[in-house]
């Protein structure tokens, strides 16, 4: 067991990046956003501003406190967008009538008109990737990704304590 653990470790040590799962995930993301954000700047905003856009309800709005979690965001992260996104007239804040301390974000109609842009880039880009790839191909993508995004939400993969003793012997 130990040489078959061994070569599995050099194997990886040795593995140009190229080789990684990691790479190939973050440089497709990096990619995709480059191309939202080429599309956002003709219309002076941001892929991050369109994707808070497209979490705020056009109706009822959305408490603050909701969208960070739903994007990844970091609150004060998220605290400086909605204060550029306001200075720019997407967006405004009322009191939430319910929760006096809390505070909804809702949509001007500048930002709803940015909502529609940032809704069709998404939905273009969609579109275009299932029209072209083949439906199994990407079935087994969705599989892929679940199965990697349930293993790092499971939080195991640096928590044996077995291959972490092994790889630093």
């Amino acid at each position: 067991m130990h040489n078959k653990f061994s070569y599995v470790c050099l194997k990886y040590l040795k593995m140009k990046r190229e080789e990684t799962i990691d790479f190939h995930i973050k440089s497709a993301w990096h990619a995709i956003s480059r191309m939202y954000n080429q599309q956002a700047a003709q219309y002076d905003f941001t892929m991050s501003i369109g994707f808070v856009l497209l979490n705020i309800d056009s109706k009822k709005g959305t408490p603050a406190t909701k969208i960070a979690p739903l994007l990844g965001l970091e609150s004060r992260s998220l605290t400086r967008m909605l204060k550029t996104m306001e200075e720019k007239g997407m967006i405004y804040k009322q009191p939430d009538a319910k929760d006096g301390r809390s505070v909804r974000i809702y949509l001007t109609e500048k930002g709803k008109v940015k909502r529609d842009l940032s809704r069709h880039t998404v939905i273009t880009f969609n579109k275009y990737i299932t029209e072209n790839i083949d439906p199994e191909k990407l079935k087994i993508f969705f599989d892929v990704i679940q199965d990697v995004f349930r293993m790092v939400d499971e939080d195991q993969i640096f928590k044996n304590k077995q291959v972490l003793s092994e790889i630093n012997s």
